[in-house]
């Protein structure tokens, strides 16, 4: 996954811990471990927030792995989902990878075009001289 999260992470260094710890959540969200994400998670937003000059304000890297987190990719169902509908989870497979696809590209294009506006650069850069 490193040429992925080079090009979704690029103002975080690729020898980084917070790229491992980002690999290993979004990994576990893929196995559709949904539970066992979420410390990861937080682990990738604590070493996220190492490298962030000003601590009262998201950098473009947390945002971006919040948005990713959120859009909840999956490749496998989750075990509970897979629990209650028994046989019949196997029809909603190819919906579900859809479905997270589809919003995890839509997470990725809102973060890449809302961090390239002016309106929230200057935001950023109006906290800084303030």
């Amino acid at each position: 996954l490193k040429p992925i999260t080079i090009r979704l992470f690029p103002d975080v260094p690729a020898d980084h811990p917070a790229i491992g710890s980002i690999v290993l959540n979004m990994s576990a969200n893929i196995l559709g471990l949904g539970n066992a994400a979420t410390p990861l998670g937080l682990k990738a937003m604590e070493e996220l927030q190492e490298l962030n000059e000003k601590k009262d304000t998201a950098t473009n890297a947390m945002v971006m792995f919040l948005a990713i987190n959120t859009s909840s990719v999956q490749l496998i169902l989750p075990a509970t989902v897979v629990a209650l509908m028994g046989a019949t989870a196997s029809e909603i497979f190819i919906t579900t990878i859809l479905a997270t696809s589809c919003s995890t590209i839509a997470a990725i294009a809102a973060v890449k075009f809302l961090e390239r506006r002016k309106r929230f650069a200057m935001a950023t850069e109006d906290a800084d001289n303030g």
